[in-house]
């Protein structure tokens, strides 16, 4: 069973999809998926942000789950990207504490980065009352310019 893709497409933008196998190289192909599709829409300025929160939500999608296909989707518009990885692990993120604990450290980061870098992100969980899937995302927008 493949994990379906969310149909968000922002206004006056395109979403661009990607499903790779659950592998251990599916973070670097994702990384360099997102890496070619921000320079050709000219956000070269998000590449390093965007490549840190897609390895690792990637990563956890093939470390957490068994989904033979990680879903990599990309909603861009002139001002911002939202990057949504889906995985057939429908369970919601735990929240971010202040600070990770001992036995956290290493591990399990993922969700303090996104609140460091994404200028949003969350989850959504899909099928209703039979949960079937989720999609973790972020968004990260240009930064505004002074008028």
């Amino acid at each position: 069973m493949t994990t379906p893709m969310p149909t968000a497409t922002p206004q006056g933008g395109e979403t661009y999809r990607l499903a790779v196998p659950n592998t251990a190289n599916a973070p670097k192909i994702a990384r360099d998926f997102l890496d070619s599709l921000l320079r050709v829409s000219q956000h070269s300025s998000l590449t390093d942000d965007a490549r840190l929160c897609v390895t690792e939500l990637v990563t956890n999608a093939h470390r957490h789950t068994q989904t033979p296909l990680i879903g990599v989707a990309a909603a861009v518009n002139r001002k911002q990207v939202t990057v949504y990885v889906t995985d057939n692990k429908p369970w919601s993120l735990p929240v971010p504490r202040s600070s990770p604990t001992e036995h956290e450290l290493g591990c399990g980061q993922g969700v303090f980065l996104l609140d460091r870098f994404a200028e949003t992100w969350g989850s959504t969980i899909y099928g209703g009352l039979s949960p079937s899937h989720k999609a973790v995302w972020f968004t990260l927008a240009r930064a505004k310019t002074a008028a």
